[in-house]
């Protein structure tokens, strides 16, 4: 069985890449769109970025213009948008088809994934989310109206995270630093 981490995809910027280079990390793939109502759900997912990358999440995009012709860009277009207009810095992929016959791979084996109503099978619409595990597998589909800030979402996020403690950013990058137990101290 080929795992989600050995599927080949492209970069937005067409260099040859797969979902393995994030291994061992949470991941949350997300098919978005720059022409969308809710294309502002890329300003909750870039928080959640700046928010847990240290701990070992990173949100995953995947531009598609299979939904009303709502990401109609080139790569480049949609490079620029991303970065001016949401400061987007999580990693972003290839225009895909999400649905059909040309649906790409990694969206074929993300589809057979149910949602909270026990729905599986085609993509919604844009900005609809999945989760995966740090060891690869899919354990969360959040449908698009799903926010990135929804209380749920946020807590299979942090369920999933691989490293534990807490994300600090120093002079300009972020480290993780554990907690440490604190010490039992008692009083006469």
């Amino acid at each position: 069985m080929t795992s989600i981490y050995d599927m080949p995809i492209k970069t937005l910027r067409g260099e040859q890449s797969s979902l393995g280079e994030h291994k061992g990390k949470a991941l949350l793939v997300v098919n978005v769109a720059s022409r969308c109502g809710l294309t502002p759900q890329y300003t909750g997912l870039e928080q959640l970025q700046q928010t847990y990358a240290a701990r070992g999440f990173t949100v995953l995009g995947f531009p598609c213009n299979q939904f009303m012709g709502q990401e109609p860009g080139t790569p480049e277009e949609i490079e620029t948008f991303c970065s001016t207009n949401y400061g987007v810095t999580f990693p972003m992929f290839e225009k895909i088809d999400v649905n059909g016959s040309d649906r790409h791979a990694v969206y074929e084996e993300l589809t057979k994934t149910a949602d909270a109503e026990g729905k599986a099978g085609d993509i919604a619409w844009n900005f609809e989310k999945f989760l995966v595990s740090p060891k690869g597998e899919v354990v969360g589909r959040f449908r698009p109206l799903i926010t990135p800030d929804d209380a749920g979402l946020v807590q299979a996020i942090e369920a999933q995270l691989p490293a534990t403690g807490k994300a600090e950013v120093s002079g300009g990058t972020a480290k993780v630093t554990k907690r440490k137990p604190r010490a039992k101290t008692t009083t006469d």
